[in-house]
């Protein structure tokens, strides 16, 4: 076997062990963009605790074939670059859909969530969720709504008779 085909059995194999660790992976095309404007991606991508990278669409197609994900052909022609979010389910997907916004160069082509592959539009969808930071406080703030409103129903009386009986020792 020559060098080539190992060295791309070993790409294949690092684009698998990517998506089965990845929360969600995104495709997209990223023609047109300046090296500017791919650098500064690049580091959102890292900040968002995210891998871009490029591979050949023959050994990403490999890989997914592999891990029995279909339904990828044909998106998987032309230029094409995947995100793998790693820390979480929407940092790419956040990332992706700033630059196009910024950019008006990208387009996404499809993504991957929980093993599933899915439209551009369900991608777009996943990024305009709050991170999980956020929804985790949303929920802690609605589950302490009702101890707080009950707390407050309580505390009325009380506070009811204090202020009688302050109004009492200031005529007094």
């Amino acid at each position: 076997m020559s060098a080539n085909f190992e060295a791309k059995k070993a790409l294949v194999e690092e684009i698998k062990n990517k998506i089965q660790s990845a929360k969600s992976i995104a495709f997209v095309d990223y023609r047109g963009l300046t090296a500017s404007e791919d650098t500064k991606m690049r580091k959102a991508f890292r900040d968002a605790g995210a891998d871009y990278k490029v591979y050949k669409n023959r050994l990403m197609l490999k890989a997914l074939e592999a891990l029995g994900i279909s339904g990828c052909e044909k998106f998987l022609e032309g230029t094409t670059a995947v995100a793998f979010s790693n820390n979480d389910e929407v940092g790419a997907a956040k990332v992706i859909v700033d630059t196009i916004k910024e950019t008006k160069k990208m387009e996404i082509k499809f993504g991957i969530l929980n093993g599933t592959v899915v439209d551009s539009k369900a991608v777009e969808a996943l990024a305009k969720l709050p991170s999980k930071e956020v929804l985790v406080a949303q929920l802690l703030g609605m589950l302490n709504t009702p101890a707080t409103n009950l707390v407050r129903v309580l505390n009325a009386p009380i506070q009811g008779v204090a202020i009688a009986l302050n109004a009492v020792a200031n005529k007094g």
